[in-house]
């Protein structure tokens, strides 16, 4: 159970913080034990059952986040291919649904390498994907921040440092 001043990652909501735990009654007449959800990018409040079945878990730490950067080249972005609008939502969100930092890193080398493709055929990249790559980042930038200790906007360039300072530290 998280206790009150956790940081964790709620469902597609991003990072919240634990601002209470209480029960409250159901219609049913049971008690309920809730999480109060703070999201720390936008202004709602939110009430999770402890037992809900929404994914929940704790922020990466600091060297679970640096681990997982240096982890990026080997993540592959597998193409997203097809004009089906309603199947790239699918296998979009899809990597949402999964909770999970490195489905979101996938995510976007697809997009990314998509809209590349887009580029080079004198398309502009798709307002789908522009959707979703800003989501993707406001998510994955979002707890990286706060693993980190730094603002949202710092975070691509952190990541682009300790990528270029990779080699000559393994080296």
């Amino acid at each position: 159970m998280y206790q009150v001043g956790d940081y964790i990652v709620y469902g597609t909501s991003g990072v919240c913080q634990v601002t209470a735990i209480g029960t409250q009654s159901a219609r049913t007449g049971t008690q309920r034990t809730y999480y109060t959800l703070r999201p720390l990018y936008s202004s709602e409040t939110i009430y999770a059952p402890v037992d809900s079945r929404v994914a929940m878990r704790p922020v990466l730490t600091k060297s679970e986040a640096d681990a997982l950067i240096l982890q990026f080249p080997s993540i592959c972005g597998d193409p997203i291919c097809g004009g089906n609008t309603q199947l790239l939502v699918h296998n979009y969100q899809s990597a949402f649904q999964s909770n999970q930092c490195a489905d979101l890193v996938r995510l976007l080398k697809a997009i990314h390498a998509k809209d590349a493709a887009a580029r080079q055929q004198g398309r502009r990249p798709g307002k789908v994907e522009e959707h979703y790559r800003k989501r993707a980042e406001e998510l994955l930038y979002g707890e990286l921040s706060i693993s980190l200790g730094l603002p949202p906007e710092e975070v691509p360039q952190y990541i682009r440092r300790r990528l270029e300072s990779a080699p000559k530290e393994a080296g």
